[in-house]
């Protein structure tokens, strides 16, 4: 629990962000109302998968400063 309360490098930060922003556009192509071919909704699922998964790895890289 600890791991994940120390500060994350800005880069993993960005990563975090774009990894929520896959999972958000996943969400929003399967939930649409719209008919879509199934490749689509297929591939909505693996993104949202990728993206959780970067978000996960990101957010528990921690910034260890040596002094």
């Amino acid at each position: 629990m600890n791991r994940m309360q120390r500060p994350t490098p800005k880069f993993f930060q960005i990563l975090r962000n774009i990894g929520v922003a896959m999972v958000a556009v996943s969400a929003a192509v399967v939930e649409s109302h719209v008919a879509l071919p199934s490749i689509v909704t297929n591939m909505a699922g693996y993104l949202a998968v990728a993206g959780t998964v970067m978000g996960a790895v990101s957010q528990s890289a921690v910034l260890n400063e040596r002094k």
